[in-house]
């Protein structure tokens, strides 16, 4: 039900969703198996994999408790950056929950892919959850449960765009130089092939 037409049906070309009734829609994410959208009174709904549903029209509401300005979904999870530039997250079988960023720190991106890394206010980047293949940047293979920031981006550089894939990254610097840690068993870091990664 992630195209939230009311089918089970894989499409060959667009297909509109069911009416989002009376809202527009802002924002949207496409995870794994679920959609979120923003709608344009800033509050979020989801539909597809989990407890969602299929269509926007009985899809579920996220409750984050302020409008939501941007989003990012991953295979099964999801997080908004809030207009108080918070960042909230949940997965299908989980409520929303805040990140903690750090006192006086606020998020400007977020890129959600199979862990979380955010672009902070400051320039600098933080990152959490699965780190097998040291895609969260910190210089270790360690799991993080809360936001850690990166190791340097280079002397005085700041992030200005961020992608999590799904055991790599990559962010786009204020230079325009683009640079990319984790996983690269088949080239996806850009500078080429590990094959010991592959095991």
């Amino acid at each position: 039900g992630q195209l939230g037409d009311g089918t089970t049906t894989n499409r060959l070309m667009p297909t509109p969703t069911q009416s989002l009734g009376n809202y527009t829609a802002t924002a949207v994410a496409a995870g794994g198996s679920h959609t979120c959208a923003i709608l344009n009174d800033g509050s979020v709904i989801c539909w597809g994999s989990g407890s969602f549903g299929g269509t926007p029209a009985n899809a579920t509401q996220i409750s984050l408790g302020a409008s939501a300005v941007s989003i990012s979904a991953g295979p099964s999870q999801t997080c908004a950056i809030l207009d108080n530039g918070t960042i909230s997250c949940w997965s299908t079988d989980a409520s929303p929950a805040l990140v903690s960023l750090g006192a006086g720190h606020s998020a400007v991106a977020v890129s959600t892919g199979g862990h979380s890394c955010a672009i902070l206010e400051d320039g600098s980047v933080s990152c959490w959850g699965a780190n097998h293949f040291g895609q969260l940047g910190d210089g270790t293979t360690q799991n993080r449960n809360t936001p850690t920031p990166t190791a340097s981006l280079g002397p005085g550089r700041t992030a200005v765009a961020i992608s999590a894939g799904g055991e790599h990254t990559c962010a786009v610097l204020d230079n325009g130089v683009l640079s990319c840690w984790g996983r690269t068993d088949i080239g996806q870091v850009g500078v080429g092939i590990d094959p010991s990664e592959g095991q």
